[in-house]
């Protein structure tokens, strides 16, 4: 189960970097840039036909579309929230944050669907290099990738 989640996470990588790859101008910010890079390193990497990066991009569009509203939900409960903590509202901080759970569990939802859509359209050779991949990301992936430098 965890390494069917790190390997999703890993294809999530790749998704965002190809859905912001699409689109790529010197104003994006650096978090767009870093995941332009790991998608399109990823889909290097796997060696993604033209027709598997477009299927990616649409799904991640659609995505996306299905988060728009949550994240501006998201986007109104932190700007209550810095309200409720400059006004030192105790009891409103705890109620926006336990509206937030549930929010944040729907996003995580949609970029779990996504991604799952993204990992079928993978070749079994393609999923196999992503399963040896997905050691290299999420958590503590750096320190992974320093014990096996030195």
């Amino acid at each position: 189960m965890k390494n069917k989640f790190l390997m999703v996470a890993g294809i999530g990588a790749l998704a965002t970097g190809l859905m912001f790859a699409q689109n790529g101008t010197p104003t994006q910010t650096a978090p767009a840039n870093r995941r332009a890079h790991a998608g399109q390193r990823f889909a290097r990497v796997l060696n993604l036909t033209p027709d598997q990066k477009a299927q990616a991009r649409q799904i991640m569009a659609d995505a996306r579309s299905q988060a728009t509203p949550l994240r501006q939900q998201m986007k109104q409960n932190r700007l209550a929230l810095r309200e409720a903590i400059q006004s030192g509202n105790d009891a409103q901080i705890d109620q926006i944050t336990k509206a937030e759970a549930p929010v944040r569990a729907q996003l995580a939802a949609i970029h779990a669907h996504a991604m799952e859509k993204i990992f079928a359209t993978l070749t079994p050779e393609q999923k196999a290099k992503a399963s040896q991949m997905h050691r290299f990301m999420g958590p503590n992936a750096a320190h992974r990738r320093q014990q096996q430098a030195g």
